[in-house]
């Protein structure tokens, strides 16, 4: 599968594209975790073009610093991505990743429906999508610091899917209940309690991967996206 070169408004920049074996396909954007679109995201990309989507994940540190792609192997590895973390202007993220909606649906292989998933950084700008993009759907695997944007639920229009794990070391309780009660009712959200999961629970690979919660997530993901994202 190929690395594509995406113009946006403020520079071009790469992205990781799969595509289904059938086309015209729904178009999902995938936003990366802290570790750039390493291999693991790729493989997200891979997975989602075999359940017959056209799948792209954009490279949204490039204005730091482009082709980044870390594993979670390494201290060191570690240290940079949360450097980078730090350094990430989320704004503009959510600009790129619009960027990359739009360039999805304009290629010939996408039918013109298109939504966003994302993992932990990627997670908090999948629910930034629900709230200012017209992407037809979203989901959130463990977003991260989404309590602090609870005032933007009023604008999302569209359906998405929030995965949470319970025990995320990166989400603490206070915070988990703060997003369960601000989203409470809402008619566009769904959302999945993990018990006894950690923050990347469906890293495959990962320190804390758990095979039953991530396919029973993966599951409920795809049936999501099938459902909205159909022609």
């Amino acid at each position: 599968m190929p690395d594509i070169t995406i113009k946006g408004p403020d520079g071009s920049f790469g992205a990781y594209l799969a595509v289904p074996d059938a086309t015209p396909a729904p178009g999902v954007v995938v936003a990366q975790e802290i570790f750039g679109v390493n291999q693991v995201m790729r493989d997200i990309c891979d997975w989602l073009a075999g359940e017959g989507f056209l799948a792209c994940c954009p490279d949204i540190f490039w204005r730091i610093e482009p082709g980044i792609q870390l594993t979670d192997r390494t201290e060191a590895e570690w240290a940079r991505a949360f450097e980078l973390f730090g350094l990430f202007d989320v704004d503009k993220g959510i600009e790129d990743l619009k960027v990359a909606l739009a360039h999805l649906r304009d290629r010939a292989e996408c039918t013109g429906k298109a939504g966003s998933i994302g993992y932990c950084l990627g997670g908090k700008l999948a629910f930034l999508m629900a709230t200012r993009s017209d992407a037809d759907c979203t989901v959130s695997y463990y977003g991260v610091g989404l309590d602090e944007l609870l005032g933007e639920a009023r604008n999302i229009t569209t359906p998405l899917m929030l995965h949470v794990a319970s025990k995320d070391q990166f989400v603490p309780p206070n915070a988990q209940k703060a997003i369960k009660a601000g989203l409470a009712g809402h008619r566009q959200v769904t959302l999945h309690v993990y018990e006894g999961q950690d923050h990347a629970f469906a890293r495959l690979g990962g320190e804390h991967y758990d095979r039953a919660a991530a396919e029973r997530a993966n599951s409920r993901t795809l049936a999501h996206l099938k459902r909205f994202l159909a022609a």
